[in-house]
């Protein structure tokens, strides 16, 4: 296999796409805004049970749960933006420090990446070799302590920006989901009804997706994520049903 052969089997079987870069983001942002919004509906349905004044009750659960997508889904993106860019200022230090030990104090460097490697099973004469190898290739021999010794992973190639904009974007979109009743019915009752089994379309809708992307059985994806989703959402309506009054 030649370079053009290779480069294009790397691009055909292993390059990824932009859902599975972010995929990540997109389950993390879609289903926490599934849940909180689901929260605003179920807490608020839970303490007014029964109750069929919903004129007001809708705008009141329309207003609350937008101000939660937007507030929280901002929240969200900007906290993985400041994530982001934390781990990365993180690992440059410790590259830095690093990079700076392994000229200062080489043979010390030497001795640990070869403890670091039987650490990892190999044995005397393959660790000293492999060692060898490795610190003729400085920012591999660098990344490679920093991650064995230092146990902190490579951020630098990630994108706070993108990042963050994705977990704010699947944040939006799969909240919005559960509030879509709300702007077209009068009832409570049935409304929170309706709203309930669009918050399941939307946890099955985000199981789905997540199941496409990594590849994993699409049941036992779509069955976890509704479990996990629809534990907290069982809860936040429990919360509201408490102070019902």
């Amino acid at each position: 296999m030649n370079q053009e052969e290779f480069e294009k089997h790397l691009k055909e079987e292993h390059q990824n796409n932009s859902f599975s870069t972010y995929i990540k983001e997109i389950v993390y942002g879609g289903n926490d805004g599934i849940v909180t919004t689901f929260a605003v509906i179920a807490g608020f349905s839970g303490a007014n049970i029964g109750s069929e004044s919903l004129n007001l009750s809708i705008v009141i659960v329309l207003l609350f749960g937008l101000a939660n997508l937007i507030a929280d889904g901002a929240a969200m993106g900007l906290g993985n933006f400041l994530a982001i860019r934390s781990s990365q200022k993180l690992y440059q230090y410790n590259y830095d420090k690093e990079l700076n030990e392994t000229k200062k104090h080489k043979n010390f460097e030497i001795k640990e990446t070869e403890y670091l490697f039987k650490k990892q099973g190999f044995t005397t004469q393959d660790s000293q070799l492999l060692t060898k190898i490795v610190s003729k290739n400085t920012d591999f021999w660098v990344k490679f302590m920093v991650q064995h010794e230092c146990e902190i992973e490579d951020s630098t190639k990630e994108s706070p920006l993108y990042n963050g904009l994705a977990t704010f974007l699947s944040f939006i979109f799969f909240g919005f989901i559960p509030l879509i009743p709300y702007f077209f019915m009068s009832s409570i009752n049935e409304t929170f009804i309706t709203a309930s089994l669009f918050t399941c379309f939307a946890l099955i809708l985000l199981g789905m997706l997540r199941a496409v992307i990594t590849k994993e059985k699409m049941w036992i994806s779509v069955l976890e994520t509704i479990l996990i989703g629809g534990t907290a959402a069982c809860l936040a309506y429990f919360v509201g049903y408490l102070f019902k009054g």
